[in-house]
């Protein structure tokens, strides 16, 4: 019977690099199989629908569940390969032994990582760009109507106002009563009405009375029920523009919370490979060399 005589880290390095290449390696494919699963069972989940899949909240919570899990599959199989298929040190302390593998571990879990964020870079950096470019789009929403336009340009505060210096009475205009005109010619300034309103919180009851008057002179609505009308519109306007903003706001919250507990979770990966290159290195010690 041959026996096999294993010749122990004849360079005199402590770092087996090609062990730690290959959990590297094995880890990096391993967490890009498992995010590409992640993110199908992600995109089955989410709707365009109203009402119709899962909301912000449930979706970040997954996601932060699915990257734990991921760190902890692809980080403990690249640490335990790194472990098992290291040289093993003879007449080396036990305490040594251990930190040497928990080092193989975490340099496995490390080369990984950077693997990883290198083959995705394009991805991060789209996604980086995007949120810049929303941000800037609402900063810009939010101050559009208390800042002066470009030149040429006219915001709806400062149409609003222009607007309301060409005001009168309509029912009562030189006293003659009017026609019915279309509503198409007056939707432009009853939509600057409605923003400019939103922005206030309220509809003035100068505002009210105004387009009370132009929505009765195109329907021929008594004046209360044209009033009315513009009170019911305004709330549906005022509850979706509120809902929106919930929405947003917990989307970005979510978004908070899974780059939070995504540093969480590769620190949890960072542990799960040392460990398990510890374990791996205990399995390769006590392999027989026949």
């Amino acid at each position: 019977m041959a026996v096999y005589t294993e010749s122990v880290n004849q360079n005199g390095t402590s770092i087996s690099w090609g062990a730690i290449f290959a959990g590297a390696l094995a880890s990096a494919a391993l967490a890009i199989i498992l995010s590409v699963l992640g993110s199908g069972f992600g995109l089955a989940v989410v709707s365009p629908w109203s009402n119709s899949g899962i909301g912000a909240a449930a979706f970040g919570i997954s996601a932060i569940l699915w990257l734990s899990v991921t760190q902890i599959i692809a980080s403990g199989f690249g640490g335990f390969l790194a472990g098992r298929l290291r040289v093993k040190w003879d007449g080396v302390a036990s305490d040594e032994v251990y930190f040497r593998d928990t080092a193989h571990g975490f340099l496995t879990w490390a080369i990984a990582l950077i693997v990883s964020v290198s083959l995705f870079a394009s991805l991060l950096g789209s996604i980086v760009n995007n949120g810049v470019q929303s941000a800037a789009i609402l900063a810009n929403h939010a101050t559009s109507a208390h800042h002066v336009g470009s030149p040429g340009k006219i915001n709806n505060a400062q149409a609003y106002y222009l607007d309301s210096l060409f005001r009168r009475d309509i029912a009562l205009a030189d006293g003659i009563s009017l026609l019915p005109e279309s509503p198409r010619a007056v939707t432009p300034e009853i939509h600057r009405i409605f923003a400019q309103s939103l922005q206030n919180g309220s509809v003035s009851p100068a505002d009210l009375k105004y387009v009370g008057q132009r929505i009765s002179l195109s329907t021929g609505l008594p004046q209360e029920v044209a009033e009315k009308r513009v009170k019911d519109t305004y709330a549906l306007i005022s509850d979706a523009e509120l809902a929106t903003k919930m929405a947003a706001d917990e989307a970005r919250k979510a978004s908070a919370y899974v780059t939070l507990w995504g540093f969480i979770a590769l620190l949890i990966g960072a542990f799960t490979a040392s460990f398990a290159a510890t374990w791996g290195g205990r399995c390769r010690d006590d392999s027989p060399r026949t």
